[in-house]
């Protein structure tokens, strides 16, 4: 039985099983599964073969789940396309993606997506949570007027069935990774990876269009795990969710640890929890010892990709009791099966222990080849992996990698500028935040920063836009030419 057959059944057992809650509404195993059948239906019925291209416009609700369970289910193929871009973006992506179909939020069907689909003769298919409990209505249904495929042509995917998800960067720029549905099984070991005990009750606010949030999906389908779905994370909400649920563990990113301290959650209120996982960023000894002796939770920490589909290096219970104070700062261990090494920057050569190089990992279930990552790390003698840095100067705001280079290509795209810089700054709740500093065209009339801003929200995700803009006279520059960044730095420290 091959993974997406297991999926399948397990989503079609115990249709009274409660299992999912979103907003206070609570999902049954068989609503479920009702709504992944009826988005296979309406893709057969519209003609959209099994090996075209289904794009998601992807948000944290339980209408996207069903969309998703149910492609994944019957093997088709599944691209996530970010919620947090522009309508002009997603159009313009979908116009590139030539979907065969396009799966998305009512509130996302905005003129320039529905254009676009218009187009590219894109069968449309709109979700409506409002919809959900009124008799005779359908939350999920057919666009008039883009009830069917037009000619084409449509993207076809090639090879065994697979998913397409948008990488965060972790191993360099962020590019669309494909993988075969059956690595999924990586998504379930990641989820049980260093856990002891049954599986406890999720309170996910991962993005269901990144890996963690979709790991999370699968495995809470395959594990028959009771999830509270969070649209986005709200510290209100979730601590309410942990009162009610009363889970052993929670995971996160370390953006979350700091706004619930910020937020001075009760001790009492969240008293269930031992454990906080996390990853997405590395977490500070600092912001970790705060956490634990404010509550007295351990912080269990680790590391994945989209690349490797899951996590690859972890902490567990264990390792955190014998190694809690000699390892503190390590991103964990590598997890059975997974085999690590750190390269030589420049020539890429083998290191030896305790050397600082760029973190390759082979990953078998994947491929038979190293993967190498920009992350900057040390693995020590007891194989503890430390993260030292990034090699491509990417900024981690609250979980999301941003690429310096993206946000300078979109400032440079407006008329009115001649070139930018970007940098990230420190900040106590997200880690650090991009800034930008832009020198402007002669000539021109002026732009404002918020000008600026807004015209990078055009091509760019929400994390990616600048927190501040500077417009200078001239960009300071070092001897070579090139943008000196310590001294943008200073500016913005001096500015602040």
């Amino acid at each position: 039985m091959t993974f997406s057959q297991q999926l399948s059944a397990i989503l079609h057992r115990d249709p009274a099983m409660p299992i999912v809650e979103y907003k206070g509404r609570v999902f049954t195993k068989g609503e479920y599964a009702a709504l992944a059948d009826r988005t296979i239906a309406l893709l057969d019925e519209a003609g959209v073969g099994q090996r075209m291209s289904v794009g998601i416009i992807v948000r944290n609700r339980p209408l996207h789940a069903t969309a998703m369970l149910g492609l994944i289910a019957q093997e088709r193929w599944l691209t996530s396309i970010y919620a947090i871009q522009s309508p002009d973006a997603i159009a313009q992506e979908m116009l590139e993606s030539r979907f065969a179909a396009v799966i998305a939020d009512v509130e996302d069907w905005s003129e320039p997506v529905l254009e676009a689909a218009r187009a590219s003769g894109t069968l449309a298919i709109k979700l409506d949570h409002g919809l959900l409990d009124q008799p005779g209505a359908e939350p999920l249904d057919l666009i008039p007027g883009l009830e069917r495929k037009g000619e084409g042509p449509f993207r076809e995917v090639e090879g065994e069935p697979g998913l397409e998800i948008l990488s965060s960067g972790t191993t360099g720029k962020p590019k669309r990774i494909v993988f075969p549905t059956r690595m999924l099984v990586r998504a379930v070991d990641s989820v049980l990876a260093g856990r002891d005990g049954p599986v406890e009750p999720d309170i996910l606010c991962w993005p269901y269009g990144g890996i963690g949030g979709m790991c999370g999906l699968v495995a809470s389908a395959m594990l028959d795990r009771y999830t509270c779905v969070l649209e986005k994370f709200n510290v209100a909400e979730w601590a309410d969710a942990v009162e009610r649920l009363k889970p052993k563990l929670v995971s996160g990113v370390p953006a979350m640890a700091r706004m619930i301290l910020d937020a001075k959650v009760p001790k009492e209120k969240i008293a269930s929890i031992q454990y906080f996982y996390g990853g997405s960023a590395p977490m500070t000894p600092e912001l970790q010892a705060e956490f634990e002796a404010t509550y007295g939770i351990d912080v269990i920490w680790a590391y994945g990709a989209t690349e490797f589909c899951g996590t690859v290096i972890s902490w567990s219970p264990a390792l955190y009791k014998e190694y809690r104070q000699s390892k503190l700062g390590s991103m964990g261990k590598a997890l059975p099966g997974i085999t690590l090494r750190v390269a030589d920057m420049e020539t890429g050569a083998e290191l030896p222990v305790g050397a600082e190089g760029f973190l390759e990992v082979l990953v078998p279930q994947i491929s038979d080849q190293w993967i190498r990552t920009t992350d900057i790390v040390t693995i020590d003698e007891d194989g503890f992996v430390f993260h030292k840095g990034r090699g491509d100067g990417a900024i981690l705001r609250g979980g999301y990698k941003v690429l310096p280079e993206k946000v300078v290509e979109a400032l440079r795209s407006h008329p009115a500028v001649l070139d930018a810089a970007v940098i990230g700054l420190p900040d106590d709740r997200l880690g650090a935040v991009p800034v930008a500093a832009v020198e402007l065209k002669s000539g021109i009339e002026a732009p404002s920063p918020e000008d600026l801003r807004d015209h990078a929200r055009l091509s760019l995700t929400t994390p990616q836009v600048p927190a501040k803009v500077l417009v200078l006279p001239t960009l300071p520059r070092t001897t070579s030419m090139k943008v000196d960044l310590k001294a943008v730095t200073q500016m913005f420290l001096q500015d602040a």
